[in-house]
């Protein structure tokens, strides 16, 4: 409707603001009125005249109403209005979107309500979602992303704000199988020990809130920085007063289900949540990182606010918000906010690396409280997010870009002994404690160590009780005294050393393989060298540390420079490596077993000399050795057919296209001259399958701690003291407090191969027994023979007496046939007598049952002897 039906309009200044449009002209001020008239003269005809307010703005009651015609007087329903208001809001804002540059009725005359309407449609949009929706209706279902990627969808603020709801709804709520609250406790212990890490298992998670479960691997740099938020906003609503010791808490997840090896870490693992284990090979020192820096410009003195760092580069402001200048900026030390770093070196674990294959490695970055929570030799599962930074010394030499990746970690567990049998099933630990019941496992044990090499049940025995271990001790921190057993073999060519070490290998749950030759003092110990990325000195653990709480074992122990070999006397006997070069001093612990294989001097080992003759290497180092065995290479007719039918068995078993059918014709095919003690092991039935023997080993280190009860302390004494003489009056290897440490040690070896917690008098007797055979088999063959008797009683401790009988027939028979070919005289027939076999068993303290011993005819004649009953003469079979 005109304006003119209500009377002359108000006149519009041109060129003026809105201001001046609002104010009302006083009319009422004569010099004013004058002024416009004066003005508009000739102009026009004058529409301000005298009579203006009294005959325009008077009151005409006929004019002043609205035409009827077309308008609707009847009652409107609230209800109705408040629709079409709604109805055409809704209209407006589609109308706005569509035509969002359009000017509408606001041009046609000005109202502030309109100014506040607009505002409110603004807020409208921001709120609404990408297509419309709004953040309720759209949230309902988080898991749809609407095409877009996950890391896309989970950076707008709604998804984070539904995630950060749905996040505090766990952390409160999640109730466990027995009715507790469980993140209550774990913030509750958290806040006791001054913590800042908040642990969540990605299991529990998937099960109560799989949306978040499954973004978190995608998206792991935005989902762990919404967690953090709602993780620190949970604490701090718990104990408002935490935010003075930690201002942020972090949440890390463990448990992730899927384990990547290091060398298949690809491009597509980037910016993913990844878990890796491995060895620590290297770490930097901890040094402080810029987390958020605050900048004073140089000009004007003013501060900006803080700026968030990144992990490459220096953030920096571009220009001075005071004064508009560019700079320069210092940084402002006392207001910048600085986080713990460290860079550490992950490798591949030794027993996990295929034969003939380099271990790879990768670098980590720990950061805030995860520094300093794992050490050189550490074996670790680290939890991460894997990220690419750009290197440009690569770029230089391979001449296209080139990035160099690197683990954001987020979780670090340490894998420890008491974390070692977690993959054990229930039937495992209910095979293995069925096994342990039996009185014979420990022979069993024996029987199956290394099943493809033939004898040396003495070195087998030896092997076992050294995977087993002993009980370490270190009262009050003060005194350490190590219970791992370390083992020197030294032998002939050909007696299967090297292959013993490599049976270990694959049986020990921790293991580091090197070779005398090819081993130098840094890279069995420890070695200092500089960072290729920082330039700092930086520490990298050898095969000791990284062989901690395992098995170290070393070939070729003879070939080592004695520099070399010197270095690891530390680590043998105090179980550490101390460090101090280029400014870094520190000890590594290096809790390990030591086998090693030497070979004797010349090639061959000599009888009519000593251990230490026969071998080039020092006391010092040969007093470290629990246990050293010599295995010889005698010749025995029998013994070397039984050897012979066991190494052609072996091969034809190995065959790569045998059947299984052949396999097992040739399994029971028997040996004619197998027995007892002479067996390449035993009996099948007398053997435990080899993963089986590893769960067992396994679960005695795990769960069973012996402790010495009940034992003779005089015989201990008294046995004591005769090998202090007897080394003495011999001038074989000396006798040292070591060695009855290496009793005890051998003592709860014996008693843990049993699970039992308890030492017995049974396991002392077993590992004097052991102890003394080292002793004995490293003297000269002459005092050997004189030994063996004046130690009767303790070497022949649970030996069976017909294998001890055949064993003296044995030495009889080989006696006689030396002297019968020392005289030339080949044709006859070999007798021992039998007064000559019970005069040697009498003289030994041996009291069998002979009668007993004489009816054994199939077990005399599998060892080759027929018993002559008439003649009272045990006959060698010959061919």
């Amino acid at each position: 409707m005109d304006s003119s039906e209500f009377g002359t309009s108000r006149p519009q200044r041109p060129n003026q603001n809105d201001d001046d449009e609002n104010e009302v002209i006083p009319f009422e001020n004569e010099e004013i009125i004058d002024d416009t008239v004066q003005d508009s003269e000739g102009e026009g005809e004058d529409l301000q005249g005298d009579d203006m307010f009294h005959t325009d703005y008077q009151a005409i009651p006929e004019l002043d109403r609205y035409d009827a015609r077309g308008v609707d007087d009847e009652d409107v329903d609230e209800d109705e209005d408040g629709a079409r208001r709604r109805a055409e809001l809704a209209l407006d804002r589609r109308e706005d979107r569509d035509n969002r540059g359009a000017v509408g009725r606001d041009e046609l005359l000005y109202d502030p309500a309109d100014d506040e309407e607009l505002e409110d449609r603004d807020r409208a949009d921001r709120a609404m979602d990408y297509d419309g929706i709004a953040p309720d209706q759209a949230l309902e279902h988080l898991e749809d992303t609407r095409g877009m990627s996950v890391r896309e969808w989970v950076s707008k603020p709604e998804v984070q704000r539904e995630i950060s709801n749905r996040f505090k709804d766990y952390l409160r709520n999640y109730v466990d199988e027995n009715g507790m609250v469980v993140f209550r406790d774990k913030i509750d212990k958290m806040v006791e020990g001054n913590g800042q890490s908040l642990i969540i298992e990605y299991e529990t998670l998937c099960d109560n809130k799989p949306v978040l479960a499954y973004y978190l691997p995608e998206a792991p740099k935005e989902m762990l920085q919404v967690f953090d938020k709602a993780a620190t906003e949970v604490v701090f609503a718990m104990f408002p007063r935490y935010d003075k010791i930690h201002k942020s808490i972090f949440v890390r997840v463990a448990c992730l289900p899927i384990l990547e090896q290091i060398r298949n870490l690809r491009c597509i693992h980037l910016s993913q949540l990844i878990t890796i284990e491995g060895v620590i090979a290297s770490a930097t020192q901890v040094q402080p990182q810029m987390n958020e820096a605050k900048f004073r410009c140089t000009k004007c003195g003013y501060v900006t606010q803080p700026i968030k760092q990144s992990q490459t580069e220096e953030i920096r402001p571009q220009i001075c918000l005071e004064c508009q200048s560019k700079g320069p900026f210092i940084i402002d030390m006392e207001q910048t906010v600085y986080q713990n770093y460290q860079r550490i070196r992950i490798q591949e674990s030794p027993s996990s690396v295929r034969a003939g294959r380099l271990p790879r490695s990768k670098e980590a970055i720990l950061l805030a409280d995860l520094v300093d929570t794992c050490k050189p030799g550490d074996e670790i599962r680290l939890t991460g997010v894997y990220e690419a930074s750009y290197e440009g010394s690569l770029n230089v030499k391979n001449g296209f870009p080139v990035f160099t990746t690197v683990v954001m970690a987020n979780y670090i567990e340490c894998k420890d002994e008491s974390k070692i049998a977690a993959n054990l099933t229930d039937e495992d630990i209910d095979t293995i404690k069925k096994l342990s019941k039996d009185e014979r496992i420990g022979e069993k044990i024996i029987n199956s160590m290394a099943p493809s090499i033939y004898g040396h049940m003495d070195s087998k025995r030896a092997l076992a009780l050294a995977l087993f271990g002993g009980q370490p001790k270190n009262p009050q921190g003060k005194h350490k005294v190590r219970g791992d057993i370390n083992v020197l073999m030294c032998g002939d060519p050909g007696t299967a050393k090297s292959q013993f070490l490599k049976y270990i290998q694959k049986t020990a749950p921790r293991c580091v393989f090197s070779t005398g030759q090819g081993a130098s003092a840094v890279g069995l110990t420890a070695y200092v060298q500089r960072h290729p990325a920082t330039g700092e000195w930086t520490l990298e653990a050898g095969a000791l540390v990284i062989a901690d709480k395992g098995v170290c074992l070393i070939d070729e122990f003879d070939k080592m420079n004695d520099a070399d070999r010197t270095s690891i006397h530390e680590a043998m006997e105090q179980q550490s490596i101390s460090v101090s070069k280029a400014g870094i001093v520190t000890s590594l612990r290096a809790r390990c077993t030591v086998i090693a294989a030497a070979n004797p001097i010349g090639g061959r080992y000599d009888a009519s000399l000593t251990f230490a003759d026969n071998v080039d290497l020092t006391e010092p180092i040969l007093s470290r050795f629990d246990v050293l065995l010599t295995i010889k290479d005698h010749v025995d007719p029998i013994k070397d057919e039984q050897l012979a039918f066991h190494v052609v068995r072996s091969h034809r078993k190995s065959h790569p296209h045998i059947t299984e059918e052949e396999r097992e014709n040739i399994e029971n095919q028997p040996c004619p001259l197998t027995s007892g003690a002479f067996a390449p092991g035993s009996a099948k039935e007398d053997r435990i399958p080899q993963d089986i023997l590893r769960k067992y080993i396994l679960y005695a280190k795990q769960r069973c701690f012996p402790k010495i009860q009940q034992i003779d302390q005089d015989k201990m004494t008294r046995m004591y003291s005769e090998l202090r003489r007897e080394s003495l009056s011999t001038g074989s290897i000396p006798i040292t407090v070591r060695h009855l440490e290496a009793v005890i040690r051998l003592a709860e070896s014996n008693a843990r191969m049993y699970l039992r917690n308890y030492v017995s008098q049974d396991d002392f007797n077993m590992a004097t027994r052991v102890m003394l055979e080292s002793f004995v088999s490293t003297q000269k063959m002459g005092i050997l023979k004189q030994m063996r008797r004046t130690f009767a009683k303790y070497l022949n401790y649970k030996k069976d007496e017909h294998d001890l009988l055949l064993f003296l027939v044995r030495q009889l028979a080989q006696e006689k046939s030396a002297r019968a070919r020392s005289s030339f005289d080949l044709s006859g027939e070999i007798r021992v007598k039998e007064s000559e076999l019970v005069d040697k068993a009498r003289h030994l303290g041996l009291k069998p049952q002979w009668q007993e011993f004489w009816r054994q005819g199939d077990l005399l004649r599998q060892a080759g002897y027929v018993y002559d009953s008439k003649a009272h003469e045990l006959v060698m079979i010959q061919d």
